[in-house]
C-alpha cells in the first residue's frame, strides 16, 4: 500500500510524484505476480529515438531491468542489458525462471528498493518498442466458433467445417516484416477485389477492412531442421503470449485466397502488444483444451494424462473495443487447438523454429453473438452492422480504432492482466 503521509502535510494525501512505484495495491494487475517483458526508450527529449532498454512493467512504471542488474551485480546482465528480448528468449527456460525469480525479489524485497528504485520510470515518459525482432509469423485458424461462423456464411450449403479441421490446426505463413507494436497507425491497404456480381476485378483500397481478435504465441529457443516439437516441449520453447490483431481486408483475401489461400489481405500490418507476458505468469489460468469429437493423430493427441497434468489451453478474458465502444468479450478458454498442437503441428514436417518466431492463433469466438472476434462475424458480413454512437459500422472507417484487451486469473484471486493492442485506421497513402 502507499506510505502514510508526511508530517508536515498529515491532513492531504501524499502526492503522486511522491508515491513509492513499489507500493502496489495488493493484487495490483501489474504487479509482482505478473512483471511482463517489453522495450522501451525514454522520452525526455521528446522524439523517444533514444537507447533501448528490456523493460519490465511493474504498476504504471517501467523497470530498466538491464540498468538494475548492473547495479546488483546479477548474473543476468548479458540477457537484460539489451536493446531487444531476443537475448533473454534464447536463453531458455531454466533463465526464464531464475531471471523471474531475480526480478519478483528487486521488486519485492526491501533490501533492493534504494537501489532499484532510480531505474523504475513512469509510463508516461516512455515510448515502448517492438519487443523482439520478429523471425517469422504463421497464423492458425484454432477457434471451432470463429471457423464454424465463416462457413455458415461463405458455404450455407455445406457443413460449416472443412474435412481436415479437426484432424490438424489449420494456419498459413504470414509476413514477420509488417508486425507492428500496439499504437502504430495502420494503413488501409490497397489491392485486387472482385465481388460475385461483378464482371472482372477492381483495384484500389479496401473496403472490408476487418479485425482478427487473436492471441500470439512467442517462441524463444530453437529447434534443429528435420526434428519436430513434441507437444511436450512446448513450455521448453514458448517464452510467452502477448495480444494479437491481425488486421484483414477480406475483399482482397476473398478474391486472392483461391487457390493459395491469404496473402495481400493480411500481409499489410499484424499489431502486438508492446508486453509479453511470461507462461510463468499464466499458471493459475491454464486449462485443458474441450473434449475431442474426432481421434487425433499420436503427434497431437492430447487426451492423455501427462497432457491432463500440463494443460496447454488459457483462461484469458478479452474485451474489444471500437472508438472505445465494447464490441465483443471472446473467452479464449474454448480454443479447440492449443498453443502446444499449434507448435508441434508447424514443426512436424521438419520445419525449424528460430528465437522470435510468433505464432497466432486465429480470431478468437465463443459460442454466444457477443463474443465473435472479427467484425465479419460481428455484423454478419456487414448485413447487421454495428450501431455506435459515430455512426454504423460493417467494416472499419478511416479514422477508427480498436483495441483488444485481456486478464487472465492469477495467484490468490488476483488477476494478470495482459498488454493492450491498439491500432488506428489511416487513409490508404
Amino acid at each position: 500500500m502507499a506510505p502514510a503521509a508526511t508530517s508536515e502535510s498529515a491532513s492531504e494525501p501524499t502526492p503522486l510524484d511522491r508515491l513509492d512505484p513499489l507500493d502496489l495495491p495488493e493484487g495490483h494487475p501489474f504487479g509482482p505476480h505478473n512483471l511482463p517483458y517489453g522495450v522501451f526508450s525514454l522520452t525526455e527529449d521528446g522524439s523517444g529515438d533514444g537507447e533501448r532498454s528490456v523493460g519490465v512493467r511493474v504498476g504504471d512504471h517501467v523497470l530498466d531491468a538491464g540498468a538494475a542488474a548492473a547495479a546488483l551485480g546479477s548474473p543476468y546482465v548479458s540477457v537484460l542489458a539489451r536493446p531487444s528480448l531476443n537475448s533473454l528468449l534464447a536463453a531458455g527456460r531454466t533463465t526464464w525462471s531464475d531471471v523471474r525469480r531475480a526480478l519478483t525479489a528487486w521488486v519485492t524485497v526491501p533490501a533492493h528498493r534504494e537501489v532499484v528504485r532510480p531505474f523504475l520510470h513512469p509510463l508516461s515518459s516512455v515510448t515502448l518498442h517492438l519487443p523482439f525482432e520478429v523471425a517469422d509469423y504463421v497464423d492458425f485458424y484454432a477457434s471451432e466458433n470463429h471457423a464454424s461462423n465463416l462457413g455458415r456464411l461463405f458455404r450455407p450449403d455445406e457443413e460449416p467445417l472443412k474435412p481436415n479441421w479437426k484432424h490438424l490446426p489449420v494456419g498459413y505463413h504470414g509476413r514477420s516484416g509488417t508486425v507492428v507494436v500496439s499504437g502504430t497507425d495502420v494503413v488501409r491497404p490497397s489491392g485486387q477485389r472482385k465481388a460475385p456480381a461483378d464482371p472482372a476485378p477492381v483495384f484500389g483500397p479496401s473496403v472490408r477492412l476487418d479485425i482478427e481478435t487473436e492471441v500470439g504465441y512467442v517462441v524463444g529457443v530453437p529447434s534443429r531442421q528435420g526434428t519436430p516439437v513434441p507437444l511436450s516441449s512446448y513450455r521448453d520453447h514458448v517464452f510467452g503470449l502477448c495480444l494479437l490483431n491481425d488486421w484483414s481486408a477480406r475483399d482482397i483475401q476473398n478474391w486472392e485466397t483461391v487457390p493459395l489461400g491469404p496473402h495481400l489481405g493480411k500481409s499489410f500490418a499484424t499489431s502486438i502488444s508492446a508486453w509479453i507476458t511470461p507462461l510463468d505468469a499464466l499458471e493459475a489460468a491454464r486449462v485443458g483444451p474441450p473434449e475431442r469429437s474426432v481421434p487425433l493423430l499420436p503427434y497431437l493427441d492430447d487426451s492423455g494424462p501427462e497432457a491432463a497434468a500440463d494443460p496447454a489451453g488459457y483462461d484469458l478474458r478479452i474485451t474489444v473495443t471500437l472508438n472505445g465502444q465494447v464490441i465483443s468479450e471472446p473467452p479464449f478458454s474454448g480454443m479447440y487447438w492449443t498453443g502446444a498442437q499449434m507448435l508441434a503441428h508447424m514443426t512436424v514436417n521438419g520445419a525449424s523454429l528460430r528465437t522470435g518466431d510468433l505464432y497466432g492463433s486465429g480470431t478468437i469466438s465463443g459460442t454466444e453473438d457477443n463474443e465473435r472476434g472479427s467484425l465479419i462475424e460481428i455484423t454478419w458480413n456487414g448485413q447487421q452492422p454495428l450501431d455506435l454512437p459515430d455512426g454504423k459500422r460493417g467494416f472499419l472507417e478511416d479514422g477508427d480504432v480498436v483495441t483488444l484487451s485481456a486478464w487472465a486469473p492469477g495467484p490468490d484471486g488476483a488477476r494478470v492482466h495482459l498488454g493492450e493492442v491498439t491500432g488506428r485506421i489511416v487513409p490508404t497513402t
